[in-house]
Parts: structure tokens; sequence; C-alpha cells
């Protein structure tokens, strides 16, 4: 029972002491005292703190914040105390429902847009934790962060970039890739030589971020590691390669020697696994003239293959690589894909189509099938569906079974073709005319001598 008595002593004596703090508060907010109201606002929430009265603090915090004409700077501050208290409450649902009435507080008010933001990140940390993975990307995606003016570019950043990751978390890949491009990965660049300028005056100061917030290179990296497992899901080669080619140019990575060896064989991987386009070529001679390529000289010789214009048997390749394609699993990143085995094979075909192309304008269904190592079907479907996806023209007459691989010209390409022809027929004949000639005033010229 004394207990019990000294409990409810203690209760009433803190409600006597915020009733007389609140007469305070009031009295300094009616003045306009901005200061006296603050100290007022900061020592009732420090008294229910110190005293573990948790709903209490809950209920006096939105009291203060709903009383009239209430300050902006004493709300603000009431706020920034009250977050200080989050992590040291007794258990994870009195951490609930204070995350909650502060983020009731601070809902509409753009004086405290940023704590609501970090208020929201804890709490979709919460949720993760507990299993609701759904609820928690929710909530995240509630707050657009690249419109808080205040908010360090690197809070910004780690902010979209765990919406971003809590979408792929849920398999919702749409609402990732609308999410992911509000960063620009021209962002990560950093300028040194851009001193940062100091604020002029009606400008937004910009906050410090936290210290727990990762550095601009760190951030880089969880982006492009993030844009990996969106392009993972479709199968996007060459995006992924174009974001491991990304992390292999940050520093940290670069002199590291095993993770820069890692990253390399996957960008080579990634090349060879892309289809044939500008870009995926313009990647493949990049790579190619890397220095560093030389320690994985395997690597640097499947390249080779690929590069050169010439026919690759897949069976000696596969027996060549297939321990070193079976060993991804166990190095940065994971394995290659689910159907990478078959795509690699598909990829052969194809640098093996256009190789025959190259060298052959007209050439039988039989000696493509012999050279691709395929069954007449086979040969047919892969050329077709290279047709179809426009990487090559070509038409198959099937009675006589012939392949050409020459574009049908229209009547003004074959004018224009002859009209050059007959100038370049012109320029030789006068070219010949005028060595004839200077032949004749030289030979002429020694006989009068």
């Amino acid at each position: 029972m004394e207990g019990g008595s000294n409990l409810d002593t203690q209760i009433q004596s803190l409600l006597t002491q915020i009733d007389s703090l609140l007469n305070v508060e009031k009295q300094a907010r009616l003045e306009g005292d901005v200061s006296g109201t603050k100290k007022a606002a900061m020592d009732i929430i420090q008294l229910c703190y110190q005293a573990k009265a948790w709903k209490t603090l809950n209920d006096q915090i939105l009291l203060l914040s709903k009383r009239r004409g209430q300050l902006k700077q004493a709300v603000t501050a009431i706020v920034q105390q009250a977050m200080q208290y989050i992590d040291e409450t007794p258990d994870v649902e009195t951490r609930i429902d204070l995350i909650k009435t502060l983020n009731t507080v601070s809902a509409g008010k753009i004086y405290v847009e940023i704590e609501r933001a970090r208020l929201v990140k804890k709490l979709a940390k919460i949720k993760e934790e507990q299993g609701e993975i759904a609820e928690a990307a929710d909530l995240m995606q509630e707050i657009a962060v690249e419109t808080f003016g205040a908010m360090a570019k690197t809070e910004k950043l780690a902010f979209i970039l765990e919406q971003v990751r809590l979408c792929l978390d849920r398999q919702d890949y749409v609402r990732a890739q609308i999410l992911s491009r509000k960063i620009s990965p021209r962002v990560f660049d950093i300028d040194a030589s851009k001193e940062k300028k100091k604020p002029k005056e009606g400008d937004n100061v910009v906050e410090e971020a936290p210290a727990d917030i990762p550095s601009l290179l760190e951030l880089k990296r969880i982006y492009y590691e993030l844009m990996i497992r969106y392009y993972s899901h479709n199968d996007d080669y060459l995006e992924k390669c174009r974001c491991y080619k990304s992390i292999y140019d940050i520093p940290s990575v670069k002199e590291d020697p095993a993770q820069m060896v890692q990253v390399l064989r996957k960008i080579c991987w990634f090349i060879f696994l892309a289809k044939h386009d500008p870009m995926q070529s313009s990647l493949l001679n990049s790579t190619l003239e890397d220095k560093n390529l030389s320690e994985i000289q395997n690597f640097r010789v499947l390249l080779k293959q690929i590069a050169t214009m010439e026919v690759i048997q897949w069976t000696s390749l596969w027996e060549a690589y297939k321990a070193e394609f079976e060993n991804e699993k166990n190095m940065l990143g994971g394995s290659l894909g689910d159907k990478a085995a078959e795509d690699l094979k598909q990829r052969i075909i194809e640098h093996n189509i256009l190789v025959v192309s190259k060298y052959y304008s007209r050439i039988t269904m039989k000696r493509v099938a012999q050279l691709l190592c395929l069954s007449l079907e086979e040969a047919e479907k892969h050329l077709s569906d290279m047709v179809v996806s426009k990487a090559l023209v070509a038409k198959i007459d099937r009675p006589m079974g012939i392949v050409c691989f020459q574009t049908a010209k229209d009547s003004n390409e074959v004018l224009n073709s002859w009209a050059v022809n007959l100038e370049k027929v012109l320029d030789l004949v006068e070219k010949s005319c005028h060595q004839i000639h200077k032949e004749t005033m030289v030979h002429k010229a020694a006989l009068k001598v």
C-alpha cells in the first residue's frame, strides 16, 4: 500500500509542477516571449521524461502543440527534445506511441518537415524488424524528401535509397523504378574545386546530416547495388554491366585488389551476356583497354573472342569457362542469374550469325547450320529472331535453301551507286592521262638533250 501511495504522490507532484509550468508557458506565449515559451515547454517535456511518465509525455506534447497561438519555435523545440528520448523508451510499444504522437504534431508543418521524415524512417525501421515490409514501404512513400530545401543532400539520397530498397524487398519494381529516377547519377560526382558557398540572406540554411548517414561515395555504391537488384528481375545485362562499371570506378573499390577483381569479372561476364549494340561495343572496347584486366588473363581472352569477328565454338568455350561461370555465385554480387547459361549460349549463336553475315552475301542454310553447330530448324529460328529484332538484315529463300544478307536497294540508291562508280572511273582516267602526258614530256626532254 505504501508503494502505491508513493506512486500516487509522485504523479500528483508531477502534475502540480506541470500545471505551474503551463501557466508560465501561457504567460510567455501571450507576451510573444519566444525563449520563455520554449524553455517552459522543454521543461515540461524533461519533467515527464525524468519521471519516466511516457503516457503523460505524449499527452503533454499534444497539449502544448495545440495551444492557441502556439509559436513555431516552441513546437520545433518540443519535437526535437522529445526525439532524443525515443531510443530510451522501455519497450517497442512505448517507442511506437511516442513516434506516432510526434508524427501527429509534425504533420502538415513545414518547419518540422525534416524531423517528420526522420521519425517516419525510425517507424518504418521498427515495422520492417517486425516483418511488416509492405507497411514500412507505404510509410516511407508518404514523404517526398526531394522537396525539402533545408535537408542535407546525403540525407535526402539515403532516404530515397531506403524507399527504393523497401520497394524492391516487397517486389514492387514499378514504384522502385519511379523512386530511383528521383536520383540523378551525376549527383554522386564530387567536384572538389567547388567550395561550399555561404548562404545568402533569405536562402534556406541546409542542416548538417546526422552522423549515421553514409558518405556520398558509400551512397553511390548503395545506389548502384540497388539498381543491379532492379535490373536483375528482367535480366537487363547491359544495364547491370553499366552499374558494375560505376561501382568499379569508386576509389575504395579500385584500391582493394580483391574487390576490384571480383567487380571486373562481373563486368566481363555481363558484357558477354549483353546483346550486341553500340553501347555494348563501347563497353567492350573500354574494358579491353583496362590495364587491370591483365590480372584475370582468361577473361581478357574471353572478351577478345567476342571482339574478333570469328566463329566461336560453344562446346569448347563452355568447357573452358564452366568452372569460372559457376564460381560467380561465391563472388561479390552472387550468381549471374537463373537464365544466364542459356543466354550465354544465345549470345554465342548471335555473334556467330553476325560473323557469317559479315563474310557472306549469300550462303546456303545447310552451311549456316554447320557453322553454328545447330540443326537446320534451330539455325533458321535464331536467324529469324535476329531479323525480327532488327539486329540483322537477311532474307531466306526456303525452297532453294539460301540466305541472302544483302539489303534490297531502291532505284535511287542504285542510280547513286552508279554515279559514284562513274565518278571514280573518270577520276582514274584523268589521273592516267596526266601520268602519260608527264612521261611523254620527260621523254621528249631527254631526246632533245
